[in-house]
């Protein structure tokens, strides 16, 4: 039975963010499979056009995206300081800038009815909060909301500052609000209170398997060193690649490490002694990036510092069927990693319940949890 579908998010194609690739693959997929799909987003740019003509969606905004940051590319030392405290601030008391998201959903929202699905995606969960405010149990906007958390809010152990104390009250608020809450793995579940618990159901990052295919007649080719990449954000003391960046230049090794990363100045000291054998570059689009990663002879994998978030990049790592070298920020046997440059990967990660992750499988599952409702 097809199904009226509305997906609301802040990042869509052709945004580079895991939380981006959620709302696209999922529109796509809904869109393929015959649904009815509307896409509610902040700003509607021109390349949408196509992107609705192509798939046969209708993409809509509700006028977000105007909050902006203080500009920290002019002014003196001072007043850069000073911009740097208020938007810092601003974050910290409020959730500026993503705060517009829940002041302006709900005029977004208005005239929006008779869904059979609403799909919420977070981070920011402001999109959550927006939707809460919106919703009426009287008239409802859709038979079934399932708020989709990429990450955890309050929960979450990665920020600088823990979050506000009074934001504890909005999350429990949208909590009770939203019929389900999905979590992309298991682990993220101890991140949420306990009183929401049977809500929350695990639903993995989709990905469309056949986006990911590498051209058959590109044979893979042994590097002459032994040649291996990373791809994502770095965190101090979480997702931290310092410690292993140090081991590989002392161990006099040859190598060549590629980083994919906007997190330049956590690495860049290290470019110097290392002599050419670590180069970073910035993010591809995600097509490119796996054709680039398909060169390498393995690929790297830096555990959070922590059990309630998981890398999506280790499906795409594991759709090319690269080996994996995971290691964590503080601590990694050093003689595993002597084995992966030696072309030994014995101990290498292994993704178990790939079929899990796959976008139709995925779609499927937010459908079954619609019926449930």
């Amino acid at each position: 039975m097809k199904k009226k579908i509305l997906i609301i998010s802040k990042d869509f194609y052709p945004v580079n963010s895991p939380r981006s690739f959620r709302t696209t693959e999922l529109v796509k997929e809904f869109a393929s499979e015959g649904h009815n799909v509307t896409l509610l987003i902040p700003t509607k740019e021109k390349n949408h056009d196509e992107f609705e003509k192509e798939y046969g969606v209708k993409i809509l905004d509700f006028k977000g995206g105007t909050y902006r940051n203080f500009n920290l590319s002019k002014g003196s030392k001072l007043i850069l300081l000073l911009k740097r405290v208020i938007n810092r601030l601003l974050q910290i008391l409020f959730e500026y800038p993503d705060i517009e998201l829940f002041l302006k959903l709900k005029a977004g929202l208005r005239g929006h009815k008779n869904y059979d699905l609403l799909i919420s995606i977070a981070t920011p969960h402001q999109i959550h909060w927006g939707i809460a405010r919106a919703w009426n149990v009287n008239k409802p906007i859709a038979k079934c909301w399932i708020a989709d958390c990429g990450d955890p809010f309050m929960g979450s152990t990665l920020e600088t500052f823990n979050k506000m104390f009074y934001f504890k009250y909005i999350e429990k608020w949208w909590c009770r609000k939203a019929n389900f809450i999905t979590i992309p793995f298991e682990g993220a579940r101890n991140a949420y209170y306990s009183e929401f618990h049977e809500k929350i159901k695990v639903i993995p990052q989709g990905f469309n398997f056949k986006d990911s295919v590498i051209d058959d007649n590109e044979t893979y080719k042994e590097n002459v060193v032994p040649t291996f990449a990373y791809a994502g954000s770095f965190i101090p003391e979480n997702r931290d690649p310092r410690a292993f960046i140090e081991y590989l230049i002392k161990s006099k090794k040859d190598f060549k490490f590629v980083i994919f990363t906007r997190n330049r100045n956590l690495i860049e000291s290290y470019l110097e002694e290392a002599k050419g054998k670590i180069e970073i570059k910035n993010y591809l689009e995600r097509k490119e990036l796996l054709k680039f990663l398909s060169t390498m002879d393995f690929l790297l994998n830096i555990n959070n510092s922590i059990s309630t978030q998981l890398p999506s990049k280790l499906i795409d790592y594991c759709i090319l069927k690269k080996p994996i070298l995971s290691i964590d920020s503080k601590g990694f046997d050093e003689k595993v990693v002597d084995q992966f440059l030696k072309g030994d990967y014995t101990n290498q990660l292994l993704i178990e319940n790939v079929e899990d992750y796959r976008i139709e499988n995925v779609c499927k599952n937010f459908l079954n949890l619609s019926e449930l409702n």
